[in-house]
């Protein structure tokens, strides 16, 4: 008897989350069927014209759909690799610090990025850092190499964005790997030790192989993120110079939705419903695939 009281108590604490699921996340499903008319908002869903797999055709055949993809996919496989190498190879090394007031202190401040926004850092890389007069131009200068505009430059702008992403995240990944090295048996470093092993043999033999299910398990549930390339990093910036090598699917859809500058004049909500549909596809196949992958090569099961 007590047992469904407390299983009626905790569904009673599920409802508010599951009621917001329902409004914020359920309903809002129905719109996908914007991307089969030529939405016209005053008319609203049921009176638009209807024009089926016109709004996808039309994706296929305008140059800039593939341009976009690739710039996607690109700028996410770069952080998905630069963000499981970079932290392993920092929580390596922090785990390598024996004073253990500086190994916190480190550990503390290459954490506090994760938590600021992107709008507060984009603001301080774009005027600070990569502007003509920023910090890197004035070193260039001193090394007697002529300013670049880095930010209005397709040769730079991807590396940029994926090195300011790297650098924003890489703390956070180094907790997950130090909390993984923690699991480690302490005696086989000992024994080790004992062996006369240096080192760089300890951390090669014994560390390394000890996270690697989690290394394992990291990158095969990255392979999700393929498509998403993060909205808020490159919306805040990029600019109309280098939308050949900076627009991804979500500025993009967000462009031709709210028709700004996309070129066409009125705003195409079917069309960027349509690239948007796409995206969410493959992105679930994607995720699928990447759980699968994740039980069959580090036993991790949702459920």
């Amino acid at each position: 008897m007590k047992a469904n009281k407390f299983e009626l108590i905790y569904h009673i604490m599920l409802l508010p989350g599951m009621i917001l699921l329902l409004i914020f996340s359920i309903i809002p499903m129905f719109g996908i069927v914007i991307a089969f008319e030529k939405f016209i908002p005053a008319k609203g869903i049921f009176r638009s014209a209807w024009v089926g797999l016109d709004n996808f055709i039309y994706m296929f055949q305008i140059p800039d759909v593939k341009q976009i993809f690739m710039n996607t996919v690109v700028i996410a496989v770069g952080k998905i690799i630069a963000n499981l190498i970079v932290p392993l190879i920092f929580a390596i090394l922090l785990n390598e610090i024996r004073t253990i007031w500086f190994k916190r202190t480190l550990q503390t401040i290459v954490y506090l990025p994760h938590f600021l926004s992107w709008v507060i850092l984009a603001n301080i890389f774009v005027s600070n850092f990569f502007s003509l007069d920023g910090i890197v131009n004035q070193i260039l200068e001193i090394l007697g190499i002529q300013p670049v505009f880095f930010l209005a430059s397709n040769a730079w702008f991807q590396p940029i964005i994926i090195g300011t992403d790297v650098w924003k995240e890489f703390g956070f990944g180094a907790v997950i790997y130090l909390a993984a090295m923690t699991g480690i048996n302490p005696e086989l470093y000992e024994s080790a030790v004992i062996d006369g092993a240096s080192r760089m043999q300890k951390i090669k033999y014994i560390t390394i192989p000890g996270i690697t299910p989690t290394i394992i398990l990291l990158g095969t549930l990255a392979l999700g993120n393929v498509l998403n390339a993060n909205f808020d990093q490159i919306f805040n910036f990029y600019n109309p110079l280098v939308y050949q090598t900076g627009d991804i699917i979500d500025t993009y859809v967000y462009r031709m939705g709210l028709g700004t500058q996309n070129g066409l004049g009125a705003p195409q909500y079917g069309f960027a419903t349509a690239v948007g549909l796409i995206k969410s596809i493959v992105s679930f196949g994607l995720i699928v695939t990447s759980y699968k992958l994740a039980n069959r090569f580090a036993n991790y099961r949702i459920f």
